[in-house]
């Protein structure tokens, strides 16, 4: 096909067959100014913008840009001949729960769609559901703020101090600061399944049973394939990066992709979770299976009497939670030994969390429910004794935070305020890179940074860096544009 143009601009395509790359990369030359505009084929992608002091420099940048994406194997294309590159959801059926007894639901919190993301530390719950909404709660149930993302949300990751969202539109968001950023771009080449992030390592399985390992600065590192596929499991730590499919569990290591060990569960693996020395994988097997980090061996089995949507545990593994596909949550000892099964109230929880004697469920009818766990509540709900669910209501003034897409979203100041820290965006090699420009940090690091709102030359101010493991820094707090 021939390029198109409207006026100067180049639009070409880069697609692979099987699962490969399948993205766009626009050019725009008007006047002084060169706009360029990628992402996935079908989505909107991000936008870049350059001024330049002449019409010849703008037009010469210009040609460059699409050289450079033409020897990479992009060619031209017509926009909108190819179909947008299909996204798995997934499918779950929830049947009404056999349990005797309901759990002692303190409040639930309805989303309005089917959720899949949970996490909740010292201060808040987060829950993010197919709509595309992400909301912060409180312990007690009170809606804090809510983000706006693209796409429906997969999962939701937490790595230290950094909260993500994985999404439909193939992007993974940094939701840490007031306005979220799109981290990592990774539709070119997986179909989300599930991720982790481990000290900003990307860890992505997907539905062909890939495992693909992606940098801090959104870079391919490598790729595996296990032997099974639909791969709704990944976790990863510093000795491992832990792998579920239809097939079992692998373990690769993190530096490489070297295969450690593979365990075969009972039953393809629907969900993961992980503490310090063991994994643990449900299966549709109706089991929950705890295996050693360090030789793979299935060291407890947890018996349910439904296909296991997810499981979680009290910290270091003391108690065993898992919710299966009829709308049950069960509790174990360590041992495997049943201590009991409630019904939610809900539908079935496709993602939990255990925290401070609360366990807390996302459900197939897109609430987030707080459940009273301790011993008491668990003993008087037995009984048939509940406390009346309280109803969380949306306030109807919360605004909403939507990804910035562009520099021109980001907030402005003219001078650094004290404490700050200043980074720069500069060239190499063909691509911006960030790094630290104020005193006390080590300026050959380069500093994960929103690719969107990345511009040659800019200087931003930011609340803080950290140093990670494998010798970058990334943002903590807000990011503003140095005038």
């Amino acid at each position: 096909m021939s390029a198109v143009s409207t006026g100067e601009t180049t639009y070409l395509e880069l697609s692979q067959e099987g699962g490969g790359a399948h993205k766009f990369y626009e050019v725009t030359v008007d006047g002084l100014v060169v706009t360029v505009r990628y992402g996935r084929i079908g989505a909107a992608g991000q936008t870049q913008t350059s001024s330049f002091p002449t019409a010849e420099k703008a037009r010469a940048a210009a040609a460059k840009k699409v050289g450079e994406k033409v020897r990479k194997g992009y060619a031209p294309a017509v926009p909108g001949g190819r179909p947008p590159r299909a996204v798995t959801r997934r499918q779950v059926t929830s049947a009404p729960s056999t349990a005797r007894a309901v759990a002692p639901v303190l409040w639930r919190f309805r989303t309005g769609s089917a959720a899949f993301g949970i996490h909740v530390d010292d201060e808040h719950c987060w829950v993010g559901n197919q709509a595309g909404d992400v909301y912060t709660l409180d312990h007690e149930g009170a809606v804090l703020a809510r983000f706006g993302l693209p796409d429906g949300v997969k999962c939701l990751v937490a790595d230290d101090f950094w909260i993500y969202a994985g999404c439909d539109d193939g992007k993974v968001y940094d939701l840490s600061s007031k306005l979220p950023f799109a981290a990592y771009d990774i539709t070119a080449d997986v179909d989300i399944f599930w991720l982790d992030i481990h000290e900003g390592v990307l860890n992505v399985s997907d539905r062909a049973g890939r495992l693909t390992v992606i940098d801090h600065e959104d870079e391919h590192q490598w790729a595996r394939r296990s032997q099974g596929e639909h791969a709704w499991m990944v976790r990863a730590d510093d000795r491992a990066v832990y792998h579920g499919h239809h097939q079992g569990v692998t373990a690769y290591r993190p530096d490489g992709g070297g295969e450690l060990w593979h365990t075969r569960t009972r039953g393809g693996v629907l969900f993961g979770w992980q503490e310090d020395d063991a994994v643990y994988a449900g299966t549709g097997h109706r089991v929950v299976q705890r295996l050693s980090k360090e030789t793979g061996a299935i060291e407890a089995t947890y018996a349910c009497d439904s296909a296991v949507y997810s499981c979680a545990t009290s910290p270091g593994g003391r108690f065993v939670f898992a919710g299966d596909s009829a709308s049950s949550v069960y509790c174990f000892d360590r041992d495997g030994t049943r201590l009991w099964k409630l019904g939610t109230g809900s539908g079935s929880a496709l993602s939990m969390q255990y925290h401070d004697g609360r366990l807390y469920l996302v459900t197939t009818d897109g609430s987030l429910v707080c459940v009273d766990a301790t011993e008491t509540a668990i003993g008087a709900a037995q009984q048939g004794s509940v406390p009346v669910v309280r109803d969380v209501k949306l306030a109807a003034a919360l605004p909403t935070y939507a990804p910035a897409t562009a520099v021109q979203a980001v907030a402005t100041v003219a001078q650094a305020p004290t404490g700050s820290v200043v980074v720069e965006c500069v060239q190499e090699a063909g691509r911006l890179r960030v790094h630290v420009v104020s005193d006390g940090y080590d300026s050959s690091w380069k500093v994960q940074f929103p690719r969107a709102i990345r511009q040659a030359g800019a200087r931003y101010v930011v609340d803080a860096l950290h140093p990670a493991a494998g010798g970058f820094y990334r943002v903590r707090g807000d990011i503003r544009r140095l005038l």
